[in-house]
């Protein structure tokens, strides 16, 4: 059970990342994964380790799309 609710949240996590490339508000996306990133950490789904990881790949994104809107 546990493992099957830590890949489903992964995987919205992960299907929320995704939606970024055509996000018109990047800013409002890179919150809403730091927010989900939280509550798996909260829920005790997540190690800090994947926590880091989750956080790192969300300022990668939002990185990436603000120099695709702004670059």
């Amino acid at each position: 059970m546990f493992d099957q609710q830590k890949q489903a949240s992964l995987a919205a996590w992960r299907e929320l990342a995704a939606q970024t490339q055509d996000d018109p508000d990047p800013e409002q996306r890179y919150d809403e994964l730091l927010r989900a990133a939280d509550a798996m950490e909260e829920q005790g789904l997540i190690t800090a380790a994947e926590w880091r990881q989750l956080v790192r790949d969300a300022g990668n994104l939002f990185t990436h799309n603000e120099e695709q809107t702004h670059g």
